[in-house]
Parts: C-alpha cells; structure tokens; sequence
C-alpha cells in the first residue's frame, strides 16, 4: 500500500542523504589533502510501476558517488624541487613497489605530486607509490616502445656518481698587432723556447678525468711571410703531457693565420688547424684520447681573431669541458625532462616522466592515497609526452590543492541535511497515518 511505499520511500532517501553526507566530510577532511579530488552525490529516481493508471506506487531515491577527477585544483608553490603537479590533463604513473616487474607491483595514476627520495633516492609521494619515469641513455635517447608501463622505471636521484667532461671546442677572441716588426723564425722555435712569441696566451681546457691541462698558443710575426700572416703553434705546458717534442700539438703545415686587409679573419688563406686531436697525451697520465674543436672567427668578420694596429691582446675565450663534480640536485621542466645537476656546472639529462591519458578521467577507480586505477568505463589508457595530444606540462616546485570548495560543501551540507530531516518526516509521519488506521479496528 502507498503509506508502507511513502514509508519505505523515507528509509531511502534517509539512506541516500547519509552517503551524501559521507561524501561531503570526506571533501571538507580533505581540504588541505594535495591532488585530492571533490565528489559529489548523483541522485537518481527509484520508480515502482503502477498496474493501474489511477494508482501510484512510491519508489523512493538513490544515490551514486561521482568524483570529479577531470576538474583542476589551484597550483601552489613549493620550495621542493621534487614537488610536481600538472597544469592540464594528465596523470602521473607510480607504482606500489620501487623496483616493480611485470609480475609484481601495481601501476596507479595520481595527481598527488609530492615526491621526496626516499633512503635508497627513489621519489615516492605522500600515498607511497614510486614515481615513474622513461629511462634517458647517454646519448639523450628514450625507449623505443614509450607505449608499454614496462618501459618505465622508478625514478631515482642519488644512485648517479659525479661527472667530469672533456673539453672538445675551443673559440678564440684575440688581437695581434699589425704593426709588430717581424723576424727571423724557425717552426718548432716558440715551443722548444729558442725564441720568445711576439704574443703568447695560456689556456686552460679539461681532459677526460677532469683535470685541467694547459695548452699555449703562440703567435710569431715571421718575416717569411706576408704582411698579414702570423704563424702559430700550439703547444702544451707542461711539454711532458704530451709525447710530442717540446709539447708541440700542431704541425708546420697547419700553423699560418691570415688576416684581409681590413684586418679581418682571412679563412680561405688560413692553415691553422681547426682541429686539434690531443691523441699523444702522455700513457703515464692515463687519459683518453680526445680532440679539440678551434673556433678563430668568422671569414671577414672581427668576431674571433683580428689584426688591427692596438697593442696584442686576448678579449675572450670560450672552452667548455668541466672538472669532476658531485651531485647537487635535480631539476625538472615543463616537459618533465628531470636532468641532474652537478658541482662543476653540468647537467645531465636522466629521466622523461610520461602523463597518462584517460577518454574520461571521470571513470577512473580510487584508490587509497589519491590514487587510481584504470577501469572499463575510463576507457584505454596512453601514454603521451607533456604537451603532446592533449596532454598538459609540468610545473615544477608546485603542488596542486584540493579541487574541494569549502563554501559550497557548506552549502551542500545545509541542503544534505534539510533533506535528511524531511526524509525521516515521512517515516513519522507514515507511521502517525498507521496508527490512525489501525485505530479505525478499535
């Protein structure tokens, strides 16, 4: 009969009010929680069928959890460099364990960013689950196959020993003077110290160990040659690095610069060597062969070396290489590249952290730790680069808030319990109407 359906109606709207309710504390306790995603109750009709069209059936309420993953929540900055979030769509993939196989370990998908090392250096986040990443080899490539989970590994900051970088290019800046009266020379004179360079500068480059070597370079107004022409050698300091006699590292067939009229670089005239290869280092120095690259200018520009009438001097150089460094830290960008960075100044790139896409994100399963787990109703997951296919970027040293909006939980909430109350009034109010009708067989 109607009065128990009226009944019957009040018990489930009581019922769907109180998940409702549950909802809401879980949104309003999470407030602070980073990543934490609002949900919200989805009511729903429970209709009887009537067998007659002049009668009606009560059926009552239900009530279903919707949480709105999908929805952004506001970045805040952090002064951790290991705290990330995404600005766009996206999710970062982590796993239960550090070193997961594809028997062991569960693959999630979370918004939660605050990866800190753990003791062994590898990043995991407030909920436990280890950050993941697409591995960079030394020659900056990625995995072929980016579309398997198995591809990725756990990204670990402190299992990296320091670097040392050879130096392998060289540009020069100098002047020599036009007016510098010539003489006689010899090749092989400046480094074997039989006469003095009329303008001599020591550079310092960096070999395969990191340590610092020294090279010279000397420039002789030769009066065998023209007006505009120079001859150089270049030699190390210490001779004894080198196998070479006196350190000398060029030969007599590459050992002219020439300069236009203008005073200009003069390439196309010029037998300096543009490379250097450091193959002789002394075998009791035990270093790797390298080679160096020398930059003099550009042809018929001041912009490397010059010979104009002011007094010779070096304006810059510019060798790269670095001495051996320690870890100091890691960053990452907005494409999620994490690069170590060490004492000496070089960085190394050593991750690619992926984002997981979803057709609707909405359908992911929760998981503890504001995590999910891919379901049927999520749709196929890929995984994209950050910026790629509509996947959003990183944000470094930010974490993202909670998406819940405390006002209008608090607006939810009043709503919740009105209806809550009404609820329970048509149980007492059925039960005043039973009362009434038993009284009727009095």
């Amino acid at each position: 009969m109607s009065i128990y359906g009226a009944m019957f109606s009040g018990v489930s709207g009581i019922a769907s009010q109180s998940q409702a309710m549950g909802m809401i504390a879980d949104n309003i306790s999470n407030v602070n929680t980073i990543g934490y995603k609002r949900t919200r109750a989805d009511f729903a009709t429970l209709v009887t069928s009537s067998s007659s069209g002049t009668s009606y059936s009560p059926g009552g309420v239900d009530s279903s959890p919707r949480t709105l993953i999908d929805r952004q929540g506001l970045l805040q900055a952090s002064a951790s460099p290991t705290d990330l979030s995404v600005s766009g769509n996206g999710f970062f993939v982590v796993n239960t364990l550090s070193n997961p196989s594809s028997t062991n370990g569960a693959y999630l998908y979370t918004r939660a960013g605050s990866f800190t090392p753990d003791a062994d250096g590898n990043l995991r986040n407030a909920g436990g689950y280890y950050l993941q990443g697409w591995p960079i080899d030394q020659t900056g490539a990625l995995p072929t196959d980016r579309s398997s989970l198995t591809a990725l590994e756990t990204v670990n900051i402190r299992n990296l020993s320091g670097t040392a970088t050879a130096s392998s290019s060289l540009a020069l800046s100098i002047n020599l003077q036009s007016s510098q009266a010539s003489a006689a020379y010899t090749f092989g004179d400046m480094s074997a110290g039989t006469v003095t360079p009329h303008f001599a500068r020591s550079i310092q480059i960096f070999d395969s160990k990191g340590g610092t070597r020294s090279l010279t370079m000397g420039f002789f107004r030769d009066a065998a040659l023209n007006a505009n022409e120079w001859a150089v050698e270049i030699y190390a300091n210490p001779a004894t690095d080198v196998t070479n006699a006196n350190g000398l590292l060029n030969s007599a067939a590459t050992s002219t610069l020439a300069f236009n009229t203008d005073g200009t670089y003069d390439l196309a005239n010029s037998t300096v060597p543009t490379t250097l290869g450091i193959s002789t280092w002394a075998a009791s120095l035990g270093i790797a062969n390298s080679s160096l690259s020398i930059d003099w200018g550009s042809d018929g520009l001041p912009d490397g070396m010059t010979q104009f009438d002011a007094a010779s001097t070096l304006i810059s150089t510019d060798v790269d290489g670095a001495v051996y460094g320690g870890l100091s830290g890691v960053e990452v960008d907005d494409q999620g590249v994490v690069t170590a960075l060490f004492e000496n100044g070089s960085r190394t790139d050593i991750y690619k952290l992926p984002l997981a896409l979803f057709p609707n994100p909405n359908g992911l399963g929760n998981r503890s730790g504001n995590a999910y787990i891919n379901t049927t109703d999520a749709g196929d997951r890929s995984l994209q680069e950050a910026g790629l296919s509509g996947a959003g970027l990183f944000a470094a040293s930010t974490l993202e808030s909670s998406n819940v909006d405390l006002a209008e939980e608090f607006t939810t909430m009043i709503q919740t319990q009105r209806a809550y109350s009404a609820s329970s009034r048509i149980i007492t109010t059925a039960s005043e109407m039973l009362d009434e009708l038993i009284r009727l067989a009095r």
